[in-house]
């Protein structure tokens, strides 16, 4: 089906299906269920078809919008995907926004090497502090890809990475676990981004501030899903 066929019914239903899957610990069925409460009777099948179909597209408009700092914490943490287990490197900035995400088999130098790569050919730039742990695939991948840049390995200070994959597991155990690399891939990759677009920092805010800030990232998401408002 056309773009342009979707976009009414988007307008029409006020509502970014992307956005609750991956905003909010909701299902696909969930999202059936609210749907089906205001009278629209879709699967749960179309609902992840449409997200796996516009998600992408609106992942990359927001994560053009985006800035990925002078300070990057690199991770991995562990993931089931079809009983085997795989690596999710993540990046996350100063800001604890991650900007980028890669799902690999193997936890070793090469598999670094191909994550730092992957950041620099997407960003264009190198950052001012790499931050990780202690890993020595890392400090080797470090040698070969970026010299240049400071790398750091301090006892704590990737501790921002390592609190900002919460969500990565919550969402897994929602989904009942990833089926293929490539789902979680896709899945990851544009959770991220939207979970940096609505993580305002609430207890940082007085509430008029705050809801100046929520209604930016409403917009934001509005232009990059190219729904208006009547």
């Amino acid at each position: 089906m056309s773009r342009e066929a979707h976009v009414p019914f988007y307008e029409r239903l006020g509502v970014q299906l992307p956005r609750p899957t991956h905003r909010l610990c909701l299902s696909y069925r969930d999202i059936e269920d609210l749907l089906a409460e205001r009278g629209i009777i879709v699967s749960y099948e179309a609902i992840r078809r449409w997200c796996n179909k516009f998600g992408p597209g609106y992942a990359n408009r927001l994560r053009r919008q985006g800035s990925c700092g002078d300070t990057w914490f690199v991770d991995e943490v562990f993931v089931r995907i079809g009983g085997v287990r795989h690596n999710l490197y993540r990046a996350v900035n100063q800001d604890s926004d991650t900007f980028d995400t890669l799902v690999q088999k193997r936890r070793n130098k090469q598999a670094a090497i191909i994550f730092f790569r992957k950041m620099l050919k997407r960003r264009g730039q190198s950052p001012r502090l790499l931050v990780t742990d202690k890993l020595k695939s890392y400090s080797a991948a470090h040698r070969e890809v970026m010299p240049s840049v400071v790398h750091s390995t301090e006892q704590y200070e990737n501790n921002r990475a390592e609190v900002s994959r919460a969500p990565t597991p919550q969402r897994e155990r929602q989904l009942r676990r990833f089926t293929s690399p490539g789902q979680a891939q896709r899945f990851l990759a544009m959770q991220g981004v939207v979970v940096n677009l609505f993580r305002l920092r609430r207890h940082c805010s007085r509430a008029i501030h705050y809801r100046a800030f929520r209604y930016d990232a409403f917009e934001a998401w509005r232009r990059a899903a190219y729904v208006t408002t009547s």
